[in-house]
């Protein structure tokens, strides 16, 4: 396998994983355990019902969340969970988050930075 090479079978696993909205359910889902739709869709704050429903059907297609219904409740209660593999690539997310949440600041120090030296470059462009 090499992730590099784009017909290797594990690029687009890699892909689906490396989504944004894949990356913060499988953490929510690490993080608070089981959820129904409503749930993850607060949660995740900001996702449409839309992607929200794409992003669940691709990690239950791929083995990472099940899906699971309790005809006995009325109306029937719709979970989802990590599976072992899920719960596998989730608890490998957890360094990926840290160092997000401990970097942030940083990152955007240097986007500021960026901005405002290409924004110059802008002003020089236009002025020759």
């Amino acid at each position: 396998m090499d992730i590099l090479d784009a017909a290797c079978p594990s690029r687009d696993v890699f892909v689906n994983l490396a989504d944004k909205w894949a990356l913060l359910m499988l953490a929510s889902l690490r993080e608070l355990g089981a959820q129904r739709y409503s749930g993850l869709q607060r949660t995740l704050g900001g996702i449409s019902r839309k992607m929200l429903s794409q992003t669940l059907r691709t990690l239950e297609r791929d083995g990472l969340v099940l899906r699971s219904v309790d005809p006995q409740a009325s109306p029937p209660l719709v979970m989802y969970g990590l599976t072992d593999l899920g719960g596998e690539i989730a608890e490998e997310t957890k360094a990926l988050c840290a160092w997000t949440e401990k970097r942030a600041a940083q990152v955007h120090a240097a986007r500021v930075t960026y901005d405002e030296r290409h924004s110059a470059d802008q002003v020089v462009r236009a002025d020759s």
